[in-house]
């Protein structure tokens, strides 16, 4: 597949990398010649040095026959007029651009990403996308993160092992049986395993692995099974019920927001320092209690009651004050979700004390990457740095798999089938479940192994 990306920042950078590794032809377009620099020190692919918005440019850069642009520029106004000109001059199949302005986002202006207008395929906010990450950890308290697939049918939890976990030391193996001990299948537990993430390497575990103390483990689990899954994990974490938020950006704002809308229950309180941005979310939001003030003052987070808090979020736009908020989270005896934009404070947050850290570049670099596969795969979640991806696919009369058990189906040693839903019904695979038309497969896949995948699955060339 032959791409164009339009900026070299730390998205930009990171997309390219994993697409160079999965074997794309690949571009980027940046007019700062630093960060062109930057990138053609780190991988091998072409560059080109000026605005993308420019179509002498897009056309230098290969777009009369590349099938994807993806604009991840700093400017929304460049991202969007990059996707105009690779729709109206060079007939690009599919444009994807990042946008973060809160008015371009307005649901009332929805009509004008068109083909007509401004011709857009799909629209990436990173703001909105790590509000709805969060708002999908409130869901499952204990869980570093909480991916929904197949219409909600089966959930991705991310987790730790901690010392409360009573399966530490215990095998794979001895884990699936405890979880498929009751004769009656219905009853258990429709959960697995996926891959372990050790010394921030990602393997997929073999029968005899053993879980031990701080793996970051990835598991497919049953919706109507997560609180099941995570109390067999070592987490029975209370119900989440009020929430103070230190920093009333879009972040911040748009959890509130929905979670006013989607999850009234949880009691809702904003610290917002501008006093503007104070006045404007009060007057948006109609549950939820704002204050204007610096989020590291007790006085002020005494008055947003902090000692019934559950969780202290962290989301102003400074790494280094969420990470002294968390230190005052911790003060006050209550756990922190903090938002942090560099990398390396996120390699240390153990010895900074940090319960939680959300990545906004991963999740966005996550999301972008769902939409670049060809064909009947339905979705796709990026884990573990882009180490490999967990996705959803149908299974085609074409494909290779078809009638074939797993044992047999010759399938990539960087693949893990997790679970299958076949006839309407949920399952946790066994190496000799044959594979029929239309069962949903959802697998783990090594970031290297990708290609294979979509052959297995026959994917039609069409996005």
């Amino acid at each position: 597949m032959k791409i164009i990306i339009c900026g070299a920042g730390k998205v930009g950078t990171t997309i390219a990398t994993h697409l160079v590794h999965q074997g794309s032809d690949v571009t980027v377009i940046d007019s700062s010649h630093k960060l062109i620099e930057d990138l053609r020190e780190k991988v091998d692919l072409k560059t080109i040095i000026g605005s993308a918005s420019n179509p002498s440019v897009l056309k230098n850069a290969g777009a009369e026959d590349s099938d994807m642009i993806i604009a991840v520029t700093l400017q929304d106004e460049i991202n969007m007029v990059a996707c105009q000109m690779a729709h109206t001059f060079f007939k690009i199949p599919r444009k994807i651009a990042r946008l973060r302005t809160e008015d371009f986002l307005n649901p009332i202006w929805r009509d004008l990403y068109n083909a007509d207008n401004m011709p857009i395929d799909l629209i990436i906010s990173p703001e909105l996308e790590v509000a709805r990450s969060i708002e999908r950890q409130l869901k499952a308290p204990g869980a570093y993160d909480v991916v929904p697939f197949l219409n909600d049918e089966i959930e991705l939890l991310s987790l730790v092992i901690n010392d409360k976990c009573p399966l530490v030391d215990t095998s794979l193996i001895n884990i699936h049986e405890l979880f498929q001990e009751n004769t009656d299948t219905d009853k258990n537990l429709r959960a697995s395993i996926l891959g372990i993430s050790r010394d921030e390497k990602l393997f997929i575990p073999k029968k005899q692995d053993v879980l031990t103390q701080d793996d970051h483990v990835y598991i497919l689990v049953d919706k109507n099974h997560v609180k099941r899954a995570m109390s067999a994990f070592g987490y029975d974490e209370k119900p989440i019920k009020k929430i103070i938020i230190i920093g009333g950006g879009n972040i911040g704002f748009n959890l509130a927001k929905d979670l006013e809308k989607y999850q009234s229950d949880i009691s809702v309180s904003i610290v917002e320092n501008n006093e503007d941005r104070s006045k404007y979310i009060a007057d948006q939001l109609s549950n939820t209690l704002v204050l204007n003030g610096d989020g590291l003052d007790q006085d002020l987070l005494d008055e947003a009651n902090i000692k019934d808090a559950d969780l202290l979020l962290a989301l102003t736009n400074d790494d280094e004050t969420n990470i002294i908020i968390s230190a005052v989270a911790r003060k006050n005896k209550c756990e922190s979700i903090i938002i942090v934009n560099n990398s390396e404070y996120n390699k240390l947050k153990d010895v900074l004390g940090i319960s939680k850290v959300v990545d906004p570049r991963k999740i966005t670099v996550s999301k972008i990457l769902k939409h670049i596969h060809k064909g009947k795969i339905e979705s796709v979640f990026s884990i573990d740095n882009n180490q490999a991806e967990i996705i959803h696919a149908q299974v085609l009369k074409s494909s290779k798999l078809i009638n074939k058990s797993i044992e047999d189906a010759e399938l990539p040693n960087g693949l893990r089938i997790g679970l299958i839903k076949k006839q309407g019904k949920i399952i946790i695979p066994e190496k000799d479940t044959k594979i029929d038309v239309n069962d949903e497969i959802l697998f783990l896949c090594m970031s290297e192994d990708i290609k294979k995948a979509e052959e297995l699955f026959q994917v039609r060339n069409e996005y």
